[in-house]
């Protein structure tokens, strides 16, 4: 479904994606995991093509993309929730919902007003669909920019550390929206970077490691977490905590 081949990116003479490779199938969930700033939310940003990467290829059902190739038809089938929720501050809650699709042309007003409601009434957030962002909560947010994404019907959602601007009690909120939006669809696919090491192991299908902007070790979260082979990996899981 989605492939990246030999992904390089670099910020000057800093090399921060050293070539990445990896095949993503329908209807999985990866995590990714890593110490900081070993690359994740980089690797994201250039799958999503935010970031131009330096080299390498982006290819989508058969179909290569970049910056300049069909990005708006791409980013139709590959959504993002940010970790600092990215809603316009100017802005309803339902106009923050709706904006995209409406100016996309992928849905009308109505169908788009339609969605909306329907996602912040499943949310428990109809009351809130009049007031602005900044009479939420951090948790009420991240839920809404998710609603923003599911709005627009994508195949595949990318997570950049969807709960570490929020507080502990309002995390569960945020992985609850996940779990159900899996539970729903199960052919959505997801990408997720995360430190939360307990809902990555419990969440997702393939846990990917990545450390200096490398590709360390990829497998199931019980050969990650519970059989680690590489070193590193090894002394990563041993400063955390995933029970």
């Amino acid at each position: 479904m989605l492939e990246v081949k030999d992904l390089k990116k670099s910020f000057g003479d800093r090399k921060v994606l050293k070539g990445i490779d990896l095949n993503i199938e329908k209807g999985e969930v990866i995590g990714i995991i890593g110490p900081s700033g070993c690359g994740k939310s980089t690797l994201l940003r250039c799958i999503n093509l935010l970031e131009e990467p330096t080299s390498g290829e982006i290819i989508y059902n058969g179909e290569k993309y970049d910056r300049n190739r069909n990005l708006s038809k791409y980013r139709r089938e590959v959504g993002m929730v940010f970790q600092q929720f990215n809603l316009f501050p100017h802005l309803t809650v339902l106009d923050n919902i709706t904006l995209a699709p409406i100016k996309l042309g992928i849905l009308t007003e109505d169908e788009a007003m339609k969605a909306a409601k329907r996602y912040l009434k499943k949310i428990d957030l109809a009351d809130k669909a009049n007031n602005y962002p900044d009479e939420l909560s951090g948790g009420q947010k991240q839920r809404v920019a998710i609603c923003r994404t599911l709005v627009m019907n994508p195949k595949v959602i990318l997570f950049d550390e969807p709960t570490s601007a929020l507080d502990p009690e309002m995390i569960g909120e945020v992985t609850k929206l996940m779990r159900d939006i899996k539970e729903v669809d199960f052919n959505m696919t997801m990408i997720i970077v995360s430190h939360e090491m307990k809902f990555i192991k419990d969440f997702c299908t393939r846990v990917i490691f990545l450390d200096e902007g490398k590709i360390v070790e990829d497998g199931t979260p019980k050969q990650i977490f519970d059989h680690p082979k590489d070193e590193r990996l090894q002394r990563f899981l041993s400063k955390i905590n995933t029970r």
